[in-house]
């Protein structure tokens, strides 16, 4: 079969959501994404998006085309470590956010690797390594400013199945934030999981109290805890002396920074986010150095690619992702999404991603689409 590379497609989409998302020291009033498409000599297209970037989202589809499509064009489908290789250096400008570069790579590799399923007529996560076919599911809540009460929240996310959630803190005194979390707790009952994330909202003293008022409470794990200078040694300090499961790894750039928080005791949950990383090429790589550490895998958002990754490995565990309206892209964009049964989300046997996307919807919030070609 002959992979090579002949046309590289983008589309960028931004959908305008419903109301403000309010974290700790965040807002949200925008969903958007790059959606990529891989053209070969053997007529075989990869598809997929990646990222969620609104601020940027035409500079990484500047950097596809004007850095990244000239380097693989004409070059073997089949050789991804090779072409991730090559798109490294759109990362290596120290003027540009990196993230950007790390974003217009990640689409490139992601759309890579479901072309190579398909090329395989294999599913991603068979392809991955293949250690389960469904994967459990959280959900991200507890937003400030919710129209919803907590109690209203919960017992809408049991109706539609979840897991469990993850919810928001950071942005109230530790004993305002740990009766919000136990009303969650009461509503949703032991058996549904609860992770909180501060958003590195708290300083060290704060998440240390808040680990201490919820110590009984059965959480799944706390998230970004501390305020952002010091946050390795924070994290461990908060996980020592707090007594209590600490994830981090979304706002890392490498494998290697992943490593750091391992090496460091900072981490019993790795959630690092392919699309922000430069795609699942990198995003494996932390996986493997996971196993020798005693680190168990999650991933940041984006269920579309992480559905795969998570179900591939022993260590994978929670899939994430939003409400109808905080993530408007996953729930309207994939035709085929499967639905939640009892707290999981089976995946299906289609090669490579296996995800049908709709174009109407598409059409209906691009903002921009562009070609390039092998001359």
């Amino acid at each position: 079969m002959d992979l090579t590379i002949t046309r590289v497609e983008t589309e960028s989409v931004r959908v305008p959501l419903e109301r403000v998302y309010k974290g700790s020291h965040y807002k949200m009033t925008h969903r958007s994404t790059t959606i990529t498409r891989i053209f070969t000599k053997s007529g075989l297209v990869g598809e997929a998006y990646a990222g969620d970037e609104d601020a940027g989202l035409l500079e990484i589809d500047n950097i596809i085309h004007e850095e990244l499509a000239p380097l693989i064009l004409g070059k073997d489908a089949f050789e991804i470590e090779k072409l991730w290789e090559l798109c490294r250096p759109a990362t290596w400008d120290i003027l540009r956010d990196r993230r950007l570069g790390l974003v217009a790579t990640a689409s490139i590799d992601v759309t890579l690797w479901d072309l190579l399923g398909k090329a395989y007529n294999a599913p991603l996560w068979k392809l991955w390594g293949g250690y389960r076919s469904k994967i459990p599911v959280i959900t991200i809540g507890g937003y400030y400013g919710s129209d919803l009460t907590i109690q209203e929240e919960v017992e809408y996310l049991l109706k539609e199945e979840f897991a469990g959630m993850k919810f928001k803190i950071g942005g109230l005194e530790p004993e305002e934030d740990a009766k919000r979390f136990k009303e969650a707790r009461r509503v949703g009952g032991d058996k549904f999981r609860i992770a909180v994330d501060a958003n590195q909202g708290y300083t060290v003293p704060q998440a240390i109290k808040f680990s201490h008022l919820v110590a009984d409470d059965n959480l799944l794990w706390f998230e970004e805890p501390c305020i952002w200078q010091n946050d390795k040694k924070a994290m461990r300090d908060v996980r020592y002396i707090g007594n209590v499961a600490v994830t981090a790894g979304q706002t890392e750039f490498s494998a290697a920074g992943c490593r750091d928080l391992m090496e460091t005791g900072s981490i019993d949950y790795c959630n690092f986010d392919s699309s922000w990383s430069g795609g699942p090429t990198e995003w494996r790589r932390a996986a493997a150095i996971a196993t020798v550490y005693d680190v168990k895998m999650a991933h940041h958002e984006e269920p579309q690619v992480a559905s795969h990754l998570l179900a591939s490995i022993p260590h994978g565990t929670y899939l994430e992702f939003f409400h109808p309206m905080r993530d408007p892209i996953w729930h309207n964009m994939i035709a085929n999404r499967p639905k939640l049964k009892d707290g999981y989300m089976q995946l299906n046997d289609t090669p490579g991603l296996g995800w049908e996307l709709d174009r109407d919807y598409i059409k209906k919030y691009r903002i921009a689409e562009r070609v390039s070609e092998l001359k």
